[in-house]
């Protein structure tokens, strides 16, 4: 008898079998409308709450899986209507089998291309199928894919908006302290740039010089505003300025970084990895700041980090610190994870915060359940499994 044949007969290629997805289309509402620099330029409305997808993959041996994408303002219809279209691709399918599925699933929506909703409908499959695997394996997902530590520096973003008045920023910030996070970023970006320079030297004596501090501009300003701006910023000693550019201004963003101490980050809006691409081939970051949800899921993040890692290049995904926590902590260079209370109603587990920094725990897969609230506030369902 062959290997060949004896692989055949005693270790069959296909382990287990996808036999149902179950599509959840849930509205986060917002305690408070959030306004950024999008905001006060007139470029988007406030937000008042969060759209996500949720997919649940069950498999014939009784294993189960959870992922999640999201979007903000516009888009959770069309990411969960395709993702209804496609669902059923993945019915008989062997879970283990992630990246051909990937693959399999781009190609069932090919029309509509390759990032963007399409990718983004993906992606909560695909981070379902990584949570499936983790815990069909017994382990946190950082753990399978191979963690370089067990904690995260974290930092908190959601005490920072524009909506609210300096003084309740520093009252915020006082909170994080308190609270153990490790940092904190607030937004700037106004028209009027001088108030902007105000808001954050109020930050920075409240807070002191030893607190990591970061800005996020929400890319509002033109080259000339960012270059003038982020060299004043320069004497507050900031871990980073975040998208100072348009996200898809590579040369500018490269200009920036070749021109200023202070690390420039951005990649949050980019919805693929090749146009994360295009600024590490430009020079364009310091720290990259990409988002699992929004490039594709997992498998995309992945590659992305490699090609991260080889440029020697720092990390912060952007929000879903649920996620990014995992993923982090598997990146060998530097990361920070960006604290966001706004999921704790969709959960029924918390991350451990302590010391300035997030914590692994020993929770397998992504270690999170949805709650009855997060059934609650669903308002699209469906199930896709193999016809009777």
């Amino acid at each position: 008898m062959t290997a060949t044949q004896i692989l055949r007969t005693d270790s069959p290629a296909v382990l287990d079998r996808i036999a149902s997805v179950t599509l959840s289309s849930v509205v986060l509402p917002l305690s408070n409308p959030i306004s950024d620099a999008k905001v006060l330029t007139g470029r988007q409305r406030a937000m008042t709450e969060v759209v996500f997808l949720f997919a649940e993959i069950r498999t014939e041996g009784g294993h189960e899986g959870v992922g999640f994408g999201y979007s903000k303002r516009a888009g959770g219809p069309a990411q969960f209507a395709h993702a209804r279209e496609i669902a059923a691709d993945l019915i008989g399918e062997d879970p283990s089998d992630i990246g051909r599925l990937w693959t399999k699933l781009v190609w069932a929506g090919a029309s509509v291309g390759r990032s963007g909703a399409s990718t983004q409908a993906i992606a909560a499959m695909d981070i379902a199928l990584w949570d499936l695997k983790a815990k069909r394996a017994g382990l946190p997902l950082a753990k399978l894919l191979g963690a370089h530590r067990d904690s995260v520096p974290c930092y908190n973003t959601s005490g920072g908006f524009l909506h609210e008045s300096i003084e309740q920023v520093l009252d915020n910030a006082t909170r994080t302290i308190a609270e153990g996070i490790g940092g904190i970023k607030i937004k700037v970006g106004q028209p009027d740039w001088a108030e902007d320079l105000r808001r954050v030297r109020a930050v920075r004596e409240h807070i002191g010089d030893r607190m990591p501090l970061m800005v996020d501009a929400n890319q509002q300003w033109d080259r000339p505003t960012a270059m003038r701006v982020s060299r004043a910023l320069e004497e507050f000693d900031l871990v980073w300025i975040e998208e100072p550019l348009d996200a898809y201004d590579a040369e500018g963003h490269a200009q920036l970084a070749r021109s200023l101490d202070t690390a420039i980050a951005t990649g949050e809006m980019l919805t693929s990895v090749p146009e994360h691409y295009e600024l590490i081939r430009h020079g364009s970051v310091d720290i990259i700041q990409p988002d699992a949800p929004r490039i594709g899921g997992i498998t995309q993040f992945l590659k992305l980090a490699a090609l991260a890692e080889h440029s020697n290049l720092q990390m912060a995904p952007h929000f879903a610190m649920e996620i990014h926590l995992h993923l982090a902590a598997a990146y060998p260079h530097g990361t920070w994870v960006e604290h966001f209370d706004w999921l704790y109603p969709l959960f029924d587990e918390r991350l451990e915060i302590r010391d300035g920094r997030m914590h692994l725990s020993d929770r397998l897969g992504l270690g999170f359940t949805l709650t009855e609230q997060a059934r609650a506030w669903t308002v699209d369902t469906v199930t896709v499994d193999a016809p009777r």
